[in-house]
């Protein structure tokens, strides 16, 4: 059991619920008042099952918990609040022996541990009394409806983490709701509880216990003790007369008296607060799969739209999108278009070796046309980012957690991505240096020619360039200068050479754009991996919650009741 609990404890680890989708609020809070009670008591309990009993002692403000528990040590141990609200850490009383059970890897291993009174409301103060049997436990915890939040929050901390409750209410307060909805949560998850109608007169006490008896049966709690302590003087110790909590004491000494009596209360505790924890955990696990599902069709949403501008770019990569504007001035600068494209009928070998000359010592209208396409290209890819940005945004905030989601990075997904135009520039100088090499390794011997020396590795490069990049659409006299480009490809490394390096130019440009928008998309992808909501975390604690379950379902089947 210890180790499937465990699990289960995993299991809600990994399964948040941070979008805020209608109706999560309570079950974030369900979620967190669950991992607490697997932390605080119930996989503690299951490690040390042979721990004392803890007994907390809680209730209403100015019921006299405190006052109840010196009286039942027999000396002032915790310290009687006067004022409202009483800012103080809880006090736990044990046996001197029994101080290595609540070390601070025990019980409430978020509190730290003092051995002083004090008004750290995140520690809990130990104080050793040989008054306290062995096998037991009191701690003295805040008030449940206190005016103090943390208090609250303490108070309800501390019974979910106990073995018995304690609860002590008086003749003004035993009508009050707050307390009746804490013993509601002590019904439904079956833990042991004992009643004390404390600060009630002695001729009211007959009369109130009656009608507190009445309450305590309609509402579950029928085969609860009922205790009653009535009003008496408080001496400067903080103590009732020892006659007054006499009969709480003897009951108190005599399930530690009782080894059995005491595993009976801790398994009727422990296994309500199993069943508790498992019949909540799937409600948690289904809205962890509405979450799931939910960020699920954003990161579709964003895939489709960064689909579309990854294939728009691609194609526009090819298909003469960029062959105008500067890039066809600086390209038609290099090749000499007004004469050549005249004669582009006449005969081919004249016209290779016209083009050859034409373009022989102009290496710096070479490196222009490099930078044309360089830029060229960079702009393309920052317009299809942009656009893509803006477009998965705006659909996202179509949805109020895909509005919060955009809001929780600090990366600003309406936009390209910061370091885009820097990626994109060392990108593109590296498919140029590729250029360079895919014509080298095609010349072979060629590249001792005439021609080729008279070309050189660069110009060759940009033509390739500039053929890869023009498709069919084009047209006009953008269409004549690329059909140059491919005549003097050809007339250097051959017909079918040509056509084998533009293929793999278009090709490693396609590589190095699907990269550019790839990190692109990954930027969408960040916000919903920062939330860690895995697929499978519905699923694995739907299981973890099951396997719980089976194993307490068999132990009642064997006849062990509560045990575990």
């Amino acid at each position: 059991m210890l180790t499937e609990v465990v699990r289960l404890h995993g299991s809600l680890l990994n399964a948040p619920l941070p979008l805020d989708l209608p109706g999560v609020g309570a079950l974030r809070v369900g979620r967190e008042h669950i991992i607490e009670q697997l932390e605080d008591y119930i996989i503690p309990r299951l490690t040390e099952i042979d721990a004392p009993l803890l007994v907390v002692v809680g209730g209403s403000t100015g019921a006299g918990k405190s006052t109840l528990v010196n009286t039942l040590v027999g000396s002032r141990v915790t310290i009687p609040g006067l004022l409202r609200p009483t800012t103080r850490s809880p006090v736990l009383v044990h046996h001197p022996e029994d101080g290595r059970w609540f070390g601070a890897d025990r019980l409430l291993p978020e509190l730290a541990r003092v051995s002083q009174a004090t008004t750290d409301q995140f520690a809990i103060q130990l104080v050793p009394s040989t008054a306290v049997p062995r096998g037991l436990a009191i701690l003295d915890a805040p008030d449940v409806d206190s005016v103090d939040e943390r208090n609250r929050e303490l108070a309800a901390q501390l019974l979910a983490a106990a073995d018995l409750w304690l609860f002590v209410t008086s003749a003004a307060r035993y009508s009050d709701q707050v307390p009746w909805d804490h013993l509601k949560n002590a019904v439904d998850r079956n833990t042991a509880v004992a009643l004390v109608l404390s600060r009630t007169s002695a001729e009211d006490v007959a009369t109130v216990s009656v009608h507190l008896a009445r309450m305590m049966a309609a509402r579950g709690l029928k085969d609860s003790p009922l205790f009653a302590v009535p009003q008496g003087e408080v001496s400067e110790e903080g103590l009732l007369p020892a006659s007054y909590g006499t009969e709480i004491k003897g009951w108190l000494e005599a399930l530690a008296a009782d080894a059995a009596a005491r595993r009976d209360i801790v398994n009727q505790t422990v296994a309500g607060a199993v069943r508790t924890v498992t019949r909540k955990a799937f409600p948690i696990a289904d809205a962890v799969a509405l979450q799931v599902e939910a960020v699920g069709e954003l990161l579709t949403v964003a895939d489709r739209v960064y689909d579309d501008a990854q294939t728009t770019l691609l194609a526009a990569g090819r298909d003469g999108t960029l062959l105008r504007g500067d890039l066809l001035a600086r390209w038609q600068e290099f090749v000499g278009s007004g004469e050549l494209t005249r004669t582009l009928e006449a005969k081919v070998g004249f016209v290779r070796e016209r083009l050859v000359n034409a373009i022989k010592g102009k290496p710096q209208q070479a490196e222009r046309v490099g930078v044309a396409i360089e830029m060229g290209l960079e702009a393309l890819v920052a317009d299809h980012a942009e656009r893509a940005a803006g477009a998965a945004a705006a659909a996202w905030r179509e949805r109020s957690y895909g509005e919060a989601l955009l809001r929780s990075t600090t990366d600003d997904l309406t936009r390209a991505g910061r370091g885009l135009r820097t990626r994109a520039e060392q990108e593109i100088r590296a498919w140029h240096d590729e250029l360079q090499e895919l014509v080298k390794h095609e010349a072979g011997d060629a590249r001792h020619s005439a021609r080729f020396l008279a070309l050189g590795a660069r110009g060759l490069a940009v033509t390739l360039g500039v053929v890869a990049l023009a498709g069919p659409e084009v047209q006009g006299s953008a269409a004549d200068s690329v059909r140059l480009g491919r005549t003097l490809l050809e007339s250097t490394i051959g017909e079918a050479g040509a056509a084998r390096v533009v293929d793999q130019a278009r090709g490693t440009l396609a590589r190095r754009l699907t990269t550019l928008m790839s990190a692109e998309r990954a930027r969408y992808l960040a916000p919903a991996a920062q939330w860690e909501l895995k697929p499978d975390a519905p699923d694995q604690l739907r299981q973890a919650a099951r396997r719980v379950d089976d194993l307490r379902f068999a132990a009642a089947k064997k006849g062990t009741g509560g045990h575990l």
